[in-house]
């Protein structure tokens, strides 16, 4: 990994890690963030290898080893917080997180969906968006809290909805700018131009951002 120094990051993973490349990739670039450690709760998971390429520590929380969802949370957060985070980034962790978890970290945990939220929160986005009929689609990144996909969402990619598209079609268009969304978003944060108020609303530059920050890309 490049020189980049900043804000401490860590990234949570359960499959390919393509978010984590791309966050990878910004980092590299001179973003003001860096990469502190990756984990998983899939412990073949190729985000991991991507990591270790990188020279980026990487820990495996295996779920299935825990009794209940509480005490995978406790080892999870004990996994995360001997690296001093500054930013937990959800970049495809598939477990849903209890509300206590939550708590530890709100307002300094982004996930990103594939779907323009508040719609399709959950899995089958695509499948979803284009049995609805809808014209456009794309991918949010926002503020996680207790409620599934529900948080306040910061910048949105629009990507539209093409005659013949399939769910796979649809979902590599939308994932390029997944990529290019996600390393906008920790920026601000590590810029400190980002936060999530104590009115539960997103602020950036100072100023309650009313409805998220829309990008639009061609086909």
């Amino acid at each position: 990994m490049g020189k980049s120094t900043g804000l401490r990051v860590v990234v949570l993973i359960s499959g390919s890690g393509t978010n984590l490349q791309a966050l990878i990739d910004a980092a590299s670039a001179g973003a003001p963030f860096r990469i502190v450690a990756v984990i998983s709760n899939e412990p073949d998971a190729f985000g991991l290898e991507r990591a270790r390429r990188c020279g980026i520590p990487t820990a495996v929380v295996n779920h299935r080893d825990y009794p209940d969802r509480p005490s995978f949370e406790t080892e999870l957060a004990r996994a995360i917080d001997i690296h001093d985070p500054g930013l937990l980034a959800l970049a495809g962790f598939m477990r849903i997180l209890t509300p206590a978890f939550v708590a530890r970290y709100l307002g300094r945990m982004l996930n990103i969906h594939p779907s323009l939220l508040p719609k399709y929160r959950g899995l089958h986005t695509h499948e979803r968006a284009l049995a609805a009929g809808e014209t456009e689609h794309g991918a949010s990144v926002h503020f996680v809290t207790a409620e599934l996909d529900g948080g306040p969402v910061i910048i949105q990619a629009v990507v539209p909805v093409l005659p013949g598209d399939t769910p796979q079609t649809l979902a590599a268009r939308v994932l390029v700018q997944e990529h290019r969304i996600y390393p906008v978003a920790v920026r601000w944060f590590a810029e400190g131009r980002l936060q999530l108020g104590t009115d539960g609303r997103v602020y950036l530059d100072g100023q309650p951002l009313e409805t998220a920050y829309r990008l639009t890309a061609g086909a």
